[in-house]
């Protein structure tokens, strides 16, 4: 695999990691879980565009991945289009993360 196809690939991991994360099924870099729906479909129309337009010019490999991530988002579009708000409230307290308390150090002696 040549640098453009390696440059190739870390971009459609950033497309898909960005839209996993607005689908809200990852948390943000900030550790929130946020939904922009809106969003993802931009994004899952631009990697479908990034397809159409390098079609037959990438790796196998490259393909399969492209194939596979756009399958894996749009099923979990229609997953989270078709959830009413009330579901995607109780998901979000359900995922809430639990603060984790600090054990206090033991002094030395």
């Amino acid at each position: 695999m040549d640098k453009n196809d390696q440059l190739f690939m870390q971009l459609l991991y950033m497309f898909h990691t960005s839209a996993m994360q607005g689908l809200g099924k990852i948390a943000d870099p900030t550790g929130q879980v946020n939904r922009n729906l809106e969003y993802v479909s931009q994004t899952i129309d631009l990697m479908a565009m990034l397809k159409e337009k390098t079609k037959g010019n990438l790796p196998q490999e490259l393909e399969k991945l492209l194939d596979g991530m756009l399958s894996e988002l749009r099923l979990n579009y229609v997953d989270e289009k078709s959830k009413t708000p009330e579901k995607v409230k109780e998901k979000k307290v359900e995922e809430k993360p639990k603060a984790v308390k600090k054990k206090p150090k033991k002094k030395k002696k």
